[in-house]
Formats: C-alpha cells, sequence, structure tokens
C-alpha cells in the first residue's frame, strides 16, 4: 500500500508538470520539463535533463537587467548573461565581454529582468490544516512537514507569483505551535522540495493564544515561552555537548529535537509578535535572554518602536500582511498606535533604524501568489527602495533570516538556480512573472498558460 500510494504520489507530480509546457519568450523558448511516464508498480522512465537542470548542459539567460541581490557589493548587472549549470549558478556577467562556452544553450529574453526566486517567511498553503497546534499552550514537538503536499494548487499560485520557496508553518493559537518547514513552491516530490527542517520553531505572542482555553494574559504567555525555551536550550547543548565528546548521550525527547537545531544555530525562532510591549518582550526573552536567533513576524501596531534594539541585537522583521497603523481612534484600542498619522509598518522600522526588512502574506490570508504585491504596498507606505530595499525584502532578507542564504536569495555563484523572468521591478504592481526556474528547471513559463 505505502509503494502504491508513493507512486501515486509521483505520478500526480508528473502529471501536473506536464501542463506546464515551453512558450516563445522575447524570441527564444523556454522548453518545460517533460513528465515522466509513471504507473504504480513501475519505475520512472529515464529523461534526458534539459539545459540548466542537473545533469543538463549549461544555461545561458541573456537578460536586459539581472537583479543580483547579494548582501553586499553590486546590486545590478545591466546587459548581462546568467549563466546556470546543473542546477545552479555559475555567474552573472556583462553580456558584451562574455564568451559563452560553445555547449551552453542560450536564451534571450530581451529587455525582461532576471532576478532570484521569492522567499515568503510565513506562510500556511504548503499543505493540509491537519496538525492541531491548539490543544496545548505549547506544542514544540508539532511538525508542519507531516501535512506538507509538495507542489499542491496553492503553491502552483505561488510559483506564478514569483514565490519559489516558503516557510510553511503551524498556526497561532498557541504559544509555541511548533515546527515549520521550508520548502520550495514547484518541485513534486516531498524529498527534493525540502529546503531546511526544521525551518523554524513557530512561537507567537500575543494577539491570538489568549483565546487559548480560559483565556490566558501576556505574563502567563511569557512565562510559557521562557519555560519552554530553557528546557529546549538545556536539550540541544545536552547533544552539542555529547556530539563533541563531552557527555553521554541524551535521551531523545520528541517534544524538545527542535531545539537541537535552534541551539546549533541552524534555524531560527520566528514569532508571531505585535504591539510595542509584546514585539520588546520577544527581542529581549528570546534573543537576549536565552540566545536564540529569532525574527519578529508581523510586528505592527507599533512595535517599529522597538528598531533600534532590534537593531543592536540583529533581529530582523518579516511584516505583514498589515501593512499601515491606522490613527488609534479607540475602536481596537492598541494603545501606543501613531495618533498623527497613517503609520507605514515597514516605513516606520525603516526610519528608526533596521537594515534588514522584508515581508509575507500570511497566507492564504493574502494570497500567496501576491506576496510582491506586500512590497509594493511598504513603498506606497513610506518605504523607501534605495539600493533595491524591496526587492531584497522578498530575496536576500528572508533567506538570511532563515538561514538559508548559503543557497538562495541571490544571483551568486553555487547557489540555487531558482530564478524569475519578469517584465520589470517586482514591487510595481503592472510587473508580470513570465518565466520561473526552480534549480535550473523550467516550472512555470506565462506564455503557455497564465496563472497570475
Amino acid at each position: 500500500m505505502r509503494q502504491y500510494l508513493r507512486n501515486f504520489t509521483r505520478a500526480v507530480g508528473a502529471s501536473l508538470l506536464a501542463t506546464v509546457a515551453a512558450g516563445p519568450l522575447a524570441g527564444a523558448a523556454f522548453a518545460a520539463p517533460q513528465a515522466q511516464s509513471m504507473q504504480p508498480g513501475l519505475p520512472p522512465q529515464p529523461t534526458t535533463p534539459k539545459a540548466g537542470e542537473p545533469g543538463g548542459p549549461g544555461l545561458a539567460i541573456l537578460t536586459a537587467k539581472a537583479l543580483i541581490c547579494s548582501l553586499e557589493g553590486q546590486q545590478v548587472q545591466d546587459h548581462a548573461v546568467v549563466l546556470v549549470r546543473d542546477g545552479k549558478i555559475e555567474a552573472v556577467l556583462p553580456k558584451a565581454s562574455t564568451r559563452i562556452p560553445e555547449d551552453y544553450e542560450v536564451v534571450d529574453v530581451g529587455e525582461r529582468w532576471v532576478m532570484p526566486g521569492m522567499i515568503d517567511l510565513h506562510a500556511h498553503v504548503g499543505g493540509t490544516f491537519d496538525i492541531n497546534d491548539a490543544v496545548y499552550l505549547a506544542n514544540p514537538g508539532l511538525r508542519a512537514k507531516t501535512a506538507a503536499i509538495p507542489s499542491n494548487r496553492a503553491l502552483r499560485m505561488a510559483v506564478a507569483g514569483g514565490v519559489t520557496s516558503i516557510l510553511f508553518i503551524p498556526g497561532s493559537a498557541t504559544n509555541v505551535g511548533g515546527e515549520g518547514l521550508l520548502m520550495k513552491t514547484a518541485l513534486p516530490h516531498y524529498e527534493e522540495s525540502v529546503v531546511l527542517d526544521p525551518g523554524s520553531l513557530k512561537v507567537a505572542q500575543w494577539g491570538n493564544p489568549e483565546r487559548w482555553v480560559m483565556g490566558v494574559n501576556k505574563t502567563f504567555e511569557n512565562y510559557t515561552i521562557r519555560e519552554i525555551l530553557r528546557r529546549g536550550k538545556a536539550y540541544g547543548q545536552r547533544w552539542i555537548n555529547f556530539e563533541a565528546g563531552k557527555g553521554p548521550r541524551p535521551d531523545v525527547d520528541v517534544e524538545l529535537e527542535v531545539f537541537r537545531a535552534l541551539v546549533a544555530k541552524k534555524a531560527a525562532i520566528s514569532v508571531h509578535t505585535q504591539i510595542y510591549q509584546v514585539v520588546l518582550a520577544t527581542i529581549t526573552i528570546i534573543r537576549e535572554e536565552l540566545g536564540f536567533e529569532v525574527f519578529i513576524d508581523h510586528g505592527t501596531f507599533d512595535g517599529h518602536l522597538t528598531a533600534p534594539l532590534a537593531e543592536r541585537l540583529g533581529v530582523n522583521a518579516i511584516l505583514g500582511p498589515r501593512n499601515v497603523d491606522a490613527p488609534n481612534r479607540g475602536v481596537m484600542n492598541w494603545v501606543g498606535s501613531n495618533p498623527e498619522r497613517v503609520q507605514g509598518v515597514a516605513a516606520g522600522y525603516q526610519e528608526k533604524g533596521l537594515t534588514h526588512i522584508g515581508f509575507n502574506t500570511d497566507s492564504p490570508v493574502i494570497p500567496q501568489e501576491e506576496l510582491s504585491l506586500q512590497a509594493a504596498m511598504a513603498v506606497r507606505h513610506g518605504f523607501k527602495d534605495t539600493s533595491l530595499n524591496t526587492v531584497r525584502g522578498l530575496t536576500i532578507v528572508p533567506a538570511l533570516t532563515a538561514k538559508i542564504d548559503h543557497r538562495l536569495g541571490s544571483l551568486e555563484p553555487g547557489k540555487d538556480a531558482d530564478l524569475l523572468v519578469l517584465t520589470g521591478h517586482p514591487a510595481d504592481p503592472r510587473t508580470s512573472v513570465e518565466q520561473v526556474l526552480i534549480e535550473g528547471r523550467r516550472v512555470y513559463d506565462a506564455t503557455e498558460k497564465r496563472r497570475w
């Protein structure tokens, strides 16, 4: 039965990819991968890898503008050639002075731009809602990956909007919701879609968990979070000591296993946090007191007032889907909201000195394919796009925040060839995504069938 279900899943994934066919773009064509012949009980039929894919010949993409999005250095290469081989980026070079190797397939996208795939660190559309994080006030042992469904319909729509990776996380019903999973949006098999597991530990401070059972207040929530994280830190440290030959092998505690990655700083804690008091508690308890890598998620309702402290302690902010804090008229009684103006959330953090700011959709609250629109709305409400801050907030900033910047987030040699071909600046609502590659594979072609 297991083998049958595994083959069935592969067959469905293959049939989905078969709908993404090749189409011309600016005088050239990106050929979509052909679906493999799959039948239950039969091995997959071998296919010849396409240019840019693992095992295939090299691919050279000629573009009017390549948005590099590195943490430092050059951000844009005009009239560029992007070289891809074996699913990885080889180089981004000036077209005029670059000799393309003879065995590379050349694709000229004309006046289109090329940029890294977008990354959303707050998504609930990576699978089903089959895990229930509302039983206990703290559920660190729950795992979103048990509900993951690679290349599902919502993720295929995400690809059409240029989103190539998401952090699929539990909800915010309780203080500690469980492990998240960083996954690619358009690869059909679970094993190949995983970017980082565990991808995060989901924590929620105020704005939902207070409804748990008879209701809890901020003091009790902070107590719960502190106690769970202290236990987890001790557990993770025992494993680090054991692996360094400095102690006995600990007993496995399924509830606390995620802390092995967190204590080793291989993953971060993502925190549903908002209101100055609560964001301040997030930073001081989780980062300053306990030393975990953590990032602000949502961060609304005057949370931007914590920006100087967040910058000093290296806490990034991944903001959304609420983009503004309106003047407090007593309707919601969010004490401390700006009484004088409509305050752009991202602009507030930027004005007060936070360097690394990204964006999220909280999908399906906002459809996953509308991630770039969150950056556009940030600009509309005062966020300055100097040094491609909006594009970096969709790419390298979330990659850095989630500990995957060695692999994703910029067009730099050795990173995954997760690429978008688009008609202009991604934070311009008039821009459309025309082609998407994930690890060099052509997974979306709007000229054949536009989804978004």
